[in-house]
């Protein structure tokens, strides 16, 4: 388990980082894949980490809920090593609606979790578009359960998700997000 500090390289208001992944649904995504929306919500998550499995319910939730948010899971975790975190299984979890995400994507090379900054599973960034870009607005926890087993009290990340779209200031403090480490490959 991994306290994900604010290691992060992006800082409020700078630019997504773009990428071209694989997603599960069989297309290829990029950030332009997602210039209808509002809001970004970028997850680095995983298939088998108990701390990202335990917000799979809650980021359905959020992909449902709002119109104006897209959220975008990225699996990045080396799955040789963690089989469970193969894209087959991104794939069988989108099938069959455990995942119901906008997208679900693998990021075989690990470059994008690494231009992100992730460290663990799940470990969500916020954007908000201005200007024709996402900028981060919210580094954060999904919610204040930071065991698997923990019972949620405050949906932070609705919280703050809602203050993007209506163009108000996030009413919240960032909180570091908890989970399995990012599984990276040997290099």
């Amino acid at each position: 388990m991994v306290l994900k500090e604010s290691e992060s390289e992006l800082t409020h208001g700078d630019a997504a980082p773009d990428f071209s992944l694989p997603g599960a649904d069989g297309e290829t995504y990029s950030l332009d894949s997602f210039e209808e929306y509002e809001a970004l919500l970028v997850v680095f998550t995983c298939n088998h980490c108990p701390y990202a499995k335990a917000k799979f319910d809650e980021l359905n939730y959020l992909a449902r809920s709002y119109d104006e948010l897209a959220v975008v899971g990225i699996n990045a975790n080396d799955a040789e090593e963690y089989p469970e975190d193969s894209f087959e299984r991104m794939e069988e979890l989108v099938e069959d609606g455990t995942i119901g995400y906008t997208a679900y994507l693998r990021d075989e090379s690990q470059e994008t979790a690494r231009e992100y900054g992730a460290v663990c599973t799940p470990d969500p960034f916020l954007f908000e578009r201005e200007g024709g870009e996402f900028r981060l607005a919210f580094h954060s926890r999904v919610d204040d359960a930071m065991s698997p087993d923990d019972e949620v009290t405050d949906y932070e990340m609705r919280t703050a998700v809602e203050a993007v779209i209506g163009g108000e200031e996030i009413p919240l403090d960032e909180t570091p997000s908890q989970g399995c480490s990012i599984k990276w490959k040997d290099e």
